[in-house]
């Protein structure tokens, strides 16, 4: 594999896949315990809110960070002192201590997720850009994958602590990565930009309508995550372990679709309509898991969802590595995790409201009507920005007038 760094491309794909198995251990057991303490929709949307909103209002600080501090001290120092949040939490019992801690960690990865991705475009170089985001996807989806199912055998067999306290050593991971990367942001290039002109996000169509596309289903659809305890366990009858396995499938197919938005690479223009379709394609998945009559039938639709949104995934990557300029990717990155946060934050609020006033099935239905409605309305302006995006890369082709930006669209 053509990587500038392959070591380095495969200890951070480690290191995330290793902390989001914990993370995932933790987030569904912690899901688990307050089901079984007999919680309500609005305190279990209260602990996803908790993790994310950290992510969204420290967002300005936190980019302005991984741009301009070294990557090696962020991610060595947040680490250890997620770990010891983490490890605090496997002793609390207060339900609302627990979610308090839980903000502290979502505050730690509004430095860390950003920190990885700026660093991956270089250690994988241009070339191998795509290939470097399937490995690291299918480190994450390992991770993913192994977590919840992991999760509802722990809680079954340990309850609580023990799955909180091996979370606290997933996050060593990222610390030891913070030391093993030889790959170093030291902030130069926000020095070395200073005589270029401001990029600025608004300017590139494209980009601003695959976000607007991304936020509007991710608020769609993560009502269900919420809703899902409620749904597959109180209306399809799962189990602890069978809860797990359901996240599982997602995950499983997240696997899958990190390669497949991989395996060919494609023009700025080609790669948006893509997105787009699979897009829509998740919201079909979700629209037909609240149709379904047993659990069994869940299983295929959440591996063809998972699929499609690692799909998504990777060509969300793929576009930003290719039009945002290095200097400000750290900034962009945390933005991008912004806006998903944001969406996540809504969705959340929203199924904790609708759970305690409606059937879950009738809510699982609702956010696949809702994610379709979504991925029609922003989906059009993403196609309309692909199309001029074709006409650039047609008019940069000339050999007369060589740019870049034609490096970046190249198939």
């Amino acid at each position: 594999m053509s990587f500038t760094s392959s070591r380095d491309v495969f200890t951070l794909a480690v290191a995330r896949g290793v902390s989001l198995l914990g993370d995932f251990m933790a987030t569904t057991a912690l899901v688990l315990a307050l089901q079984e303490r007999g919680a309500s929709g609005t305190v279990v949307a209260a602990l996803f809110a908790a993790a994310v909103l950290p992510q969204v209002v420290l967002v300005p600080l936190a980019g302005r960070l991984v741009d301009r501090a070294d990557s090696r001290a962020l991610l060595t120092v947040t680490g250890l002192a997620q770990a010891a949040c983490c490890a605090a939490m496997a002793f609390v019992d207060s339900t609302w201590l627990l979610v308090g801690l839980v903000a502290l960690l979502g505050a730690g990865l509004t430095i860390t997720m950003p920190t990885f991705s700026a660093l991956l475009p270089e250690m994988a170089g241009p070339a191998g850009v795509g290939r470097a985001m399937a490995i690291g996807q299918t480190a994450n989806s390992l991770g993913s994958l192994a977590g919840p199912a992991l999760a509802g055998v722990l809680v079954g067999a340990f309850g609580l602590r023990v799955p909180l306290l091996v979370d606290a050593a997933t996050y060593l991971a990222v610390a030891g990565a913070g030391l093993l990367l030889r790959t170093r942001r030291r902030g130069e290039r926000e020095v070395a930009s200073r005589g270029t002109p401001e990029w600025r996000i608004r300017d590139d169509r494209l980009l601003v309508s695959s976000l607007a596309l991304l936020g509007a289903i991710v608020l769609a659809l993560n009502v269900f995550v919420v809703v899902g305890v409620f749904y597959l366990r109180g209306v399809l009858g799962a189990s602890p372990a069978e809860y797990g396995l359901v996240d599982a499938a997602w995950m499983l197919g997240l696997l899958l679709g990190g390669w497949l938005g991989a395996l060919r690479p494609r023009p700025d223009g080609p790669t948006a309509r893509l997105l787009a379709a699979a897009f829509l394609a998740t919201a079909l998945a979700v629209l037909a898991a609240g149709l379904v009559t047993r659990l069994w039938m869940v299983y295929p639709l959440w591996l063809l969802g998972g699929l499609m949104n690692g799909v998504d995934n990777t060509l969300l990557g793929v576009l930003a590595v290719r039009r945002v300029p290095a200097a400000v990717r750290g900034a962009y990155f945390a933005r991008l995790g912004a806006v998903v946060n944001a969406a996540n934050l809504v969705g959340f609020a929203a199924g904790g409201a609708l759970v305690d006033q409606f059937a879950p099935r009738a809510i699982v239905i609702g956010c696949g009507l809702t994610g379709l409605l979504a991925a029609v309305i922003f989906g059009v302006p993403l196609v309309s920005a692909s199309s001029a995006a074709d006409s650039s890369r047609t008019g940069r082709s000339s050999p007369r007038s060589p740019s870049p930006a034609s490096s970046r669209s190249a198939p």
